[in-house]
């Protein structure tokens, strides 16, 4: 484990209390970093990590030095923060700076635990660490994706300009609400009077609900994009998916909102087109084909459902490696991807909070699917290579704990 691993790690996951207090004190302790660049909160429920990388990319193709912060990672803690020079693709900051931000946000926390005696959190201190990031890196404009929900989120001290809401479904209910206006409402808690919102996902059910909100937030201009509405917008322009264009028009509105007068589109366009989104359709191998995704909820696994045909070029058998957190709706999950998999080896990584591989097995043999179990992640991989032969896919998919435990 690298050196802000070791520090992130000496940290609890959540706090006994929700609440921005504590995060906006280790900030006090940093000087306010997050007052020193522009930014473009990003909240949703699928689709921010993709949206937040493409619209940094939009930016820094306007000429500007812009940043993000996405969550969570894959392999490495310094992937959460990305530095994109003018005119460049956006690159993960360097893990020696990070390390050296990610110190600083652990001495400022410190002092916030002695002076009210209670601990910050992993996320707060990430969070803190990633901004004090961003501006010693000098970047002029940043996109922010958040990391559970919004009202109470550690991101939620930016005061944004611009909000992107890149959908709502039913999510971490236990925090944010059993509805989806319940949680469209937490999640838009991040507006500010006269912030201008793009939103993406709009059906008619949730529609009504988001236009109430952005009038009660008294935001300056509401962009509701509706699903299937832009389709055309972008042909071929995202290799990864079709679902990318949604994503990919939620950044350049959102960019295109932060930059006002003089946005240039086609240098936007054409650096979207460039960028790798790490975990989203990803080949990682060949012979046989081998593709990672980090779906994890039913509306993830509905878009990659729909990919899938795509993606493996009709390659027989389709063997899905899948891993779940125990918090997640594994028939729901599971569902989606049902007509899409030929055989299932269920396995579970060592997350404290993983679903054991034979609740996913029952999940799986409800619908019908052959399944297997391997527990171990590794050996799942091999059994499921083994299960393809030359001709066959592999799909990686559940939960970025199972992409990271099986990063080559």
């Amino acid at each position: 484990m690298d050196r802000a691993g070791e520090i992130l790690q000496t940290r609890t996951m959540f706090g006994m209390e929700l609440g921005l207090e504590r995060i906006e004190a280790i900030l006090e302790v940093l000087d306010n970093p997050q007052r020193s660049f522009a930014a473009i909160h990003v909240v949703g429920t699928n689709g921010k990590s993709s949206t937040t990388r493409f619209a940094v990319a939009a930016l820094a193709a306007q000429g500007a030095k812009a940043g993000a912060y996405l969550s969570p990672h894959i392999s490495g803690w310094n992937e959460r923060v990305l530095i994109a020079e003018p005119r460049r693709l956006p690159a993960p900051l360097a893990a020696e700076a990070f390390a050296e931000a990610i110190e600083a946000a652990e001495a400022a926390a410190q002092q916030v635990d002695e002076a009210r005696g209670g601990a910050c959190t992993q996320f707060e201190v990430l969070t803190a660490g990633a901004l004090l990031a961003l501006r010693t890196a000098g970047v002029e404009v940043a996109v922010i994706e958040a990391g559970l929900g919004g009202r109470l989120d550690a991101t939620n001290v930016l005061n944004a300009p611009v909000v992107v809401l890149t959908g709502v479904a039913l999510e971490h209910t236990e925090h944010l609400g059993n509805t989806r206006e319940l949680i469209a409402a937490e999640k838009l808690a991040v507006l500010r009077p006269g912030a201008v919102l793009i939103a993406g996902g709009m059906d008619d059910e949730i529609r009504p609900t988001i236009e109430a909100l952005a009038a009660e937030h008294r935001v300056a201009r509401a962009m509701l994009v509706a699903p299937g509405m832009l389709d055309d917008e972008l042909p071929d322009l995202v290799a990864a998916g079709s679902f990318q264009r949604g994503n990919a028009m939620l950044a350049l509105g959102a960019a295109a909102a932060l930059v006002g007068e003089g946005f240039k589109v086609r240098p936007a366009m054409e650096a979207i087109a460039k960028v790798v989104v790490p975990g989203r359709l990803e080949i990682v191998g060949r012979y046989p084909l081998v593709i990672r995704d980090a779906a994890h909820n039913p509306d993830g696994a509905r878009a990659l459902a729909g990919e899938l045909a795509r993606a493996t070029r009709g390659a027989k058998p389709v063997v899905g490696v899948i891993a779940l957190l125990a918090d997640k709706d594994a028939d729901g999950f599971v569902a989606a991807l049902a007509r899409s998999l030929d055989v299932v080896i269920a396995t579970a990584t060592d997350s404290e909070r993983a679903l054991p591989a034979k609740d996913l097995m029952a999940a799986c043999a409800a619908h019908g699917l052959e399944v297997e179990v391997v527990p171990d992640p590794e050996a799942a991989l091999t059994r499921a290579r083994f299960r393809t032969g030359s001709a066959g896919a592999v799909v990686i998919a559940g939960s970025l704990t199972l992409l990271a435990a099986l990063d080559t």
